[in-house]
């Protein structure tokens, strides 16, 4: 079983540390039985005080840490040395000296100035929320912050955005564990979106649409519904009943993307789904996906998804490729 181990600072902030509990702790296989061992450890074993002021006992010190898969911090309001002058206080980096080699270790929100304070993310991609950008590029130049981003996986090391980004992070390493099937069912019963991919903008300037103006919700909907049909600019904003310009930047608002953009990665993801649970050829998953051609299909799956379609089936159907290794 998976081991994931929480480590929880002095200051921590209670919502952000129940995320990696209930998304991980909702993750069950066909059997029913769980895909997560989770703990929760402090540096000492001692409790420690939140950030609202309510005592958190975890019952585990750092030596947890030694024998997690994954590790994940969340953020905490008394992280004073780190922010001020980007080091690590010595109880805390020698608790994050036990994390051993090929283990991963995420971040959620400002959690990723522990990261970075760590070296960490040295010349590695990252993100933090975007309020701390500026002040984070400042005390970590050598950290390739993106603001612009729910959450950055770099293999081994992942940095989350602000408070539900921990939710997208925590879903997304389900997903790269055990499949969208499993994910989906996590995010079901968390009762979130299933899937926000990382690049998504996290700061939008108007979320929330006023109350005289119409939203693009009802068209997204549609256009889920639709994926397997080829869909224009025109035909969506017709559905919307509103033009085309006006149709494109109220989902820009919305949404952060372009149509084009967040509608390509819904069709992906509903070809995730579809080489999970099906034997439907490579070509027919493209159809259904509305790629249309297998090419274009390949295309965008390699870029969005990072492996072929081919490939991503016989991963998560635990094959072994032909003359290769699984």
């Amino acid at each position: 079983m998976h081991r994931v181990v929480v480590l929880a600072l002095d200051g921590v902030i209670p919502f952000e540390l129940g995320i990696p509990h209930r998304v991980f702790g909702e993750a069950t296989g066909a059997d029913g039985r769980p895909l997560y061992a989770l703990t929760t450890c402090t540096i000492d074993g001692e409790p420690v005080t939140s950030s609202v002021g309510l005592t958190i006992g975890a019952g585990h010190d750092a030596g947890a840490l030694a024998g997690a898969d994954t590790v994940v911090i969340p953020p905490s309001t008394a992280l004073g040395p780190v922010r001020e002058r980007g080091r690590l206080p010595g109880p805390l980096a020698a608790a994050l000296s036990r994390v051993r080699p090929g283990a991963r270790i995420a971040s959620i929100c400002t959690a990723s100035y522990v990261l970075a304070a760590a070296g960490l993310l040295d010349g590695r991609p990252a993100t933090t929320h975007w309020r701390e950008a500026e002040h984070f590029r400042r005390l970590f130049p050598r950290v390739l912050v993106d603001p612009g981003v729910l959450f950055v996986d770099d293999g081994d090391v992942l940095t989350s955005a602000g408070a539900a980004a921990g939710v997208d992070l925590c879903l997304h390493l389900v997903r790269r564990d055990h499949g969208s099937e499993v994910a989906n069912r996590v995010a079901r019963g968390c009762v979130v979106p299933p899937w926000r991919d990382g690049g998504q903008a996290q700061y939008i300037e108007r979320p929330v649409p006023e109350p005289a103006q119409a939203s693009t919700a009802g068209t997204r909907a549609w256009m889920v519904r639709h994926l397997d049909r080829p869909l224009t600019l025109a035909q969506l904003a017709a559905h919307a009943h509103t033009s085309v310009r006006t149709f494109t930047r109220r989902f820009r608002d919305e949404v952060g993307m372009t149509p084009g953009q967040w509608l390509t990665r819904q069709r992906v993801e509903h070809a995730r789904r579809l080489l999970e649970s099906s034997d439907l050829p490579i070509d027919e998953v493209a159809e259904r996906s509305g790629f249309g051609a297998p090419s274009s299909f390949r295309q965008h799956f390699r870029a969005l998804v990072g492996v072929p379609p081919a490939l991503y089936r016989r991963t998560f159907r635990g094959e072994r490729p032909p003359g290769g290794r699984r």
